[in-house]
């Protein structure tokens, strides 16, 4: 297939990317900048310079591709307090992508998870302004679109991590001088190495039936608590617990310390043939690479 694949260079594309042309299919990578097409262009893919902006753009490079995998996403918005702005503009994204599909049987592979009647989950998907992006991917089902909706895990980790939650507790405890958790730190985080991730996506292109919700957590939950604990360990700092009051002076920008959710990939596992191999969270911070400084 050719597949179009936004975010390319990014921390998911970037092990996303090599998996799908190692499968033998033809990438196109978007591209906002020189060093990204430079990236890209390493991984043996086609560029496409354009950003998230430029909408006609993202209908021409669906139209020409076989699949669309959308991974790119402003993740700086967290910090900046734009999360909801974020997660409108790639409303527009999707909306843009899905007007070239429809009709046509080509895949798209969003980031997202349906509502699953649970009302306690339900809560905390409705509480992600994201999650108004998985409700459009989904509605494309019924309009000749193969769907495919992948629940990234909040911890995809590796050597290659420099912004997602790990790297970002590592900032805060050096800044603060503690590995904080708040109350007990029994809230999970569900994690899973990139190349498993990457994995999945190349399974779910061939294998993913339309409407599929797909799970990528190789890890269903992590307490925080030990996480912070494991941190705390490697940096000589104290690991504390924190008030809630004070969790949202202590971690500022990130919102997300209390988010307490697991993810069970035993159906995912068994649609595709799905088998990670990768180390977990807490093997990959003992590694140490979190902690290099330069």
């Amino acid at each position: 297939m050719r597949v179009f694949v936004t975010g390319a260079s990014g921390h998911i594309g970037s092990a996303v990317v090599p998996e799908l042309i190692q499968a033998g299919h033809e990438v196109v990578g978007l591209a906002r900048t020189a060093a990204s097409a430079d990236a890209v262009k390493a991984m043996g893919a086609e560029v496409r310079r354009g950003d998230l902006n430029d909408l006609d753009g993202l209908r021409e490079a669906a139209t020409d591709a076989d699949a669309v995998i959308h991974l790119a996403f402003d993740h700086a918005s967290i910090a900046a307090g734009t999360f909801a702005d974020a997660a409108a503009a790639d409303l527009a994204v999707v909306q843009a992508l899905g007007s070239a599909l429809v009709g046509t049987g080509k895949t798209l592979i969003g980031i997202g998870l349906k509502p699953t009647g649970d009302p306690q989950r339900d809560a905390v998907i409705a509480a992600n302004p994201r999650h108004v992006v998985a409700d459009a991917i989904s509605e494309l089902t019924d309009r000749g679109v193969r769907t495919i909706l992948v629940a990234i895990p909040p911890v995809t980790h590796s050597d290659r991590d420099d912004h997602g939650f790990v790297p970002i507790l590592i900032r805060i405890a050096r800044a603060t001088g503690v590995s904080a958790y708040v109350g007990e730190g029994a809230n999970n985080w569900p994690a899973a190495h990139v190349l498993d991730v990457a994995r999945l996506y190349a399974l779910a292109l061939e294998k993913a039936p339309a409407g599929a919700q797909l799970f990528a957590a190789t890890e269903p939950g992590i307490p925080v608590r030990t996480i912070a604990e494991t941190i705390a360990r490697h940096l000589g700092v104290e690991p504390v617990s924190i008030s809630p009051e004070q969790a949202a002076e202590h971690f500022k920008t990130f919102p997300f310390s209390t988010l307490d959710i697991t993810m069970s990939n035993a159906d995912t596992r068994r649609l595709l043939g799905w088998q990670p191999t990768h180390p977990g969270l807490l093997a990959d911070i003992e590694h140490g690479h979190y902690f290099a400084e330069g």
